[in-house]
């Protein structure tokens, strides 16, 4: 081994976080990454230099199996320097050694070398030494690149997927009737392997559907969230986003709901046979065990995409979510009605004045903006329609459009002037109050601790003792965290009181039913078992000495 190749395996180490001498053969850098080396790979976005560094991972990413040295890297940079989308100098082979060193050492390329004819020492080092493009550097720039082409209003929900993914389900259900027929008949003949590669195309679309379709969703009501929590709407905004909740997002939820029940119920089919559908997609020889599979491969995906469809005790669904997001927006959008029509206080509102001023100012030129400015704020001699800054300086190299944009407060919008209103109000020493509120925290405090020992004394006999109020109120608080930490109906599910030595357990028994009584009336469990453990006393621990002698 020469010097130079140990060197690129000392590189290709300390991707990894580990020596050369370390790393496995067949293990890969990022498979022993840590979540803080990996949170490295986006370091190129905020340094100085991003505008080389998109430029290079875009020249690796654009094409597959990319492997180049610092001279052709450079070639691809002097093009873009000439085209001004880098800084002039940044295409020179030793500043493009730099750069790629440094996206080596933050893990987004990997140094390789490959045998190559040179005329000079130097130019077989620059030559000779490859780099290629990490797995996770290529997804970053990906979602970099697909992030900048986003535009910046409202992406459209693809509800078109909704019908197509109950059919994909129900087509799931059919093609595993099929393979699991043609497999008792002949597992390894050439039908057997063909229904199979259905059942597996079936599923990888379903689940490419459903991601396509929950991403629009979240950045749809992304974007509503953004627009409808805004104080100031101008009366014409307020009419497009009237439209936009009241038409689009009510077609959005009707479509949503429509789907959902025959969903719920392809899904609830296909839970019975999960374990052999999950056998038929068996993991691919070809690429060995430890391999990033396609969605709808594991019992998570399938989990994940009922629990988007179907609630869950203590779990609710993505679509009761969207129910309840589609509820918040329309009554931000009636907040906003309200505060626009009522004129947002006895002096009126200054946003229009201030609209019709940008407006002068975006059709004005040079001269006569300096005129607009210093008539309308009272200033003379100004570069920038910005107030002066913190810091002794003038950037007379920036215009007044392009630099930084400052937010106009409600103050000013509302009334034209920054000063502050009311005064503040005086804390108050209420020693009444607080006593009061003090027992009544003590009395609460005591009327538990009596439930808690109250029901820690009928544990063994809660069918034939009666529970008061109080008894059954904690019974009925405990159950409902016990049944929430179920993941279905035929799990167990235990809680525990946070101070009291109490806990209950709740577990299904198929003709068994639990009856108990109280004050407030009868409740019955059916097909449930009911245990009550514990003695309800606070346990005696240094801290709530100290507390009881304060």
């Amino acid at each position: 081994m020469t010097a130079p190749d140990h060197d690129a395996d000392v590189l290709r180490a300390g991707v990894a976080g580990t020596t050369a001498t370390d790393v496995p053969a067949t293990q890969a850098p990022e498979q022993t990454r840590d979540g803080g080396q990996r949170l490295q790979l986006f370091a190129y976005l905020q340094a100085p230099e991003h505008r080389t560094y998109l430029a290079i991972m875009r020249l690796f990413t654009s094409t597959l199996l990319a492997d180049l040295s610092a001279g052709e890297v450079g070639a691809a940079l002097a093009a873009a320097e000439r085209e001004g989308r880098v800084a002039a100098g940044e295409s020179d082979v030793d500043t493009v050694i730099d750069r790629l060193k440094q996206l080596v050492k933050w893990g987004n390329l990997v140094a390789g070398r490959r045998e190559t004819i040179a005329s000079s020492i130097a130019e077989f080092q620059h030559g000779s030494v490859r780099y290629q493009v990490s797995k996770l550097a290529v997804r970053v720039q990906r979602d970099v690149d697909a992030l900048l082409r986003v535009p910046e209003g409202a992406r459209e929900v693809s509800r078109e997927l909704l019908p197509a993914i109950d059919r994909g389900l129900s087509g799931i259900g059919v093609a595993l009737s099929e393979a699991l027929a043609v497999e008792r008949r002949d597992p390894k003949a050439k039908p057997a392997r063909k229904a199979r590669e259905r059942l597996a195309e079936q599923v990888t679309t379903v689940f490419l559907q459903h991601a396509e379709l929950a991403a629009t969703v979240r950045d749809f009501y992304a974007y509503l969230g953004q627009v409808v929590t805004r104080h100031q709407l101008a009366p014409d905004e307020i009419s497009g986003f009237r439209n936009l909740l009241v038409e689009y997002i009510q077609m959005v939820v009707e479509d949503v709901l429509r789907h959902t029940a025959t969903i719920a119920g392809s899904l609830a089919g296909l839970a019975g046979v999960r374990s052999e559908l999950l056998r038929l997609l068996g993991p691919a020889d070809q690429l060995g065990v430890d391999v990033e599979r396609a969605r709808g491969r594991t019992i998570a995906d399938w989990q994940e995409l009922t629990d988007w469809f179907v609630d869950s005790p203590g779990r609710p669904s993505q679509v009761a979510a969207l129910r309840e997001a589609t509820a918040r927006a329309i009554g931000s959008l009636l907040a906003s009605v309200k505060r626009a029509t009522s004129g947002g206080g006895l002096v009126p509102g200054r946003r229009g004045e201030l609209l019709k001023l940008a407006k002068w100012f975006d059709g004005a030129d040079e001269t006569t903006a300096h005129q607009v400015y210093s008539a309308a704020f009272g200033l003379h001699s100004a570069r920038h329609l910005l107030p002066a800054p913190d810091y002794d300086s003038d950037n007379d190299k920036v215009a007044w459009r392009d630099g930084p944009v400052l937010d106009v407060t409600v103050s000013v919008r509302s009334r034209g002037d920054r000063g502050a209103r009311g005064r503040t109000s005086r804390v108050l020493d209420d020693p009444m109050t607080e006593e009061t509120l003090l027992a009544q925290a003590r009395q609460a405090d005591e009327r538990r601790s009596a439930a808690v020992a109250e029901l820690a004394a009928a544990s063994s006999q809660l069918a034939e003792r009666k529970l008061s109020g109080d008894a059954l109120g904690v019974l009925c608080e405990l159950l409902t965290l016990a049944m929430a930490q179920r993941e279905g109906s035929d799990d167990s599910g235990t809680a525990l009181d946070p101070v009291h030595r109490l806990r209950v357990t709740v577990r299904p028994e198929a003709g068994r039913e639990t009856r108990i009584s109280s004050a407030a009336g009868t409740l019955t469990l059916r097909d449930t078992v009911l245990e009550v453990s514990g003695d309800g006393a606070i346990p005696e621990t240094p801290e709530n000495v100290r507390g009881a002698a304060r």
